[in-house]
């Protein structure tokens, strides 16, 4: 590992450890109400079939946004397989009152093509989930904004793209557009997830 990629590893672990103690924390018990962290970023990009998608299109539903990028071996298939059995266990309320999104962090790999039929393979229902990109500007603007901040790693090697380091960002977006909910990482688990949409769609 570089003196880089720990520099940016340590960034990463620093952003972990505060934010356990900031609003990225939440309680999710059928007693508590999520509390409003703050209104939800908008973003506008491209979907799976290269049409204009943005946030604000979603209004009156809750939504899920999260960041991945087709090549990722590791956590981004074990997130995206997660949000795939999460859709089933929503039945009828997913695509009608919960719409999931996935932001490529890739765009310059990730076309609308290449996000299509990464969909297809991890049986995502395109019906109430969307598989974006964008230009390499608008991608960081919407990761920032959300604080899923990452580096590409490893393009010292000719003909090597490298890998992303970023932070797996979970974020749910009440119908009201607002950010409810931010997990960190992909460990969260369906339990969790499955009782706080349960909880945003009760409001």
């Amino acid at each position: 590992m570089t003196p880089r990629s720990n520099s940016f590893g340590a960034l990463l672990l620093a952003l972990l450890l505060s934010a356990s103690a900031t609003a990225w924390a939440h309680r999710s018990t059928e007693s508590t109400r999520l509390q409003v962290v703050e209104p939800a970023p908008d973003f506008a990009l491209l979907d799976q079939d290269g049409a204009g998608f943005t946030l604000a299109s979603l209004r009156g539903k809750v939504v899920v946004v999260t960041f991945i990028y087709t090549r990722c071996n590791q956590a981004c298939p074990l997130l995206t397989t997660k949000m795939a059995s999460a859709q089933e266990r929503l039945g009828a309320d997913f695509g009608s009152r919960v719409h999931f999104v996935s932001i490529s962090v890739e765009p310059e790999v990730d076309t609308p093509a290449v996000l299509r039929a990464y969909a297809k393979a991890h049986s995502a229902n395109l019906a109430g989930w969307s598989f974006l990109t964008g230009s390499p500007s608008a991608v960081e603007d919407v990761e920032s904004s959300y604080g899923a901040l990452g580096r590409r790693t490893g393009r010292n090697r000719v003909g090597h793209r490298g890998t992303i380091d970023h932070l797996f960002v979970t974020a749910l977006i009440d119908r009201r557009g607002n950010l409810r909910v931010r997990y960190l990482g992909p460990g969260f688990t369906p339990d969790e997830l499955h009782q706080d949409l349960r909880a945003l769609l009760r409001e």
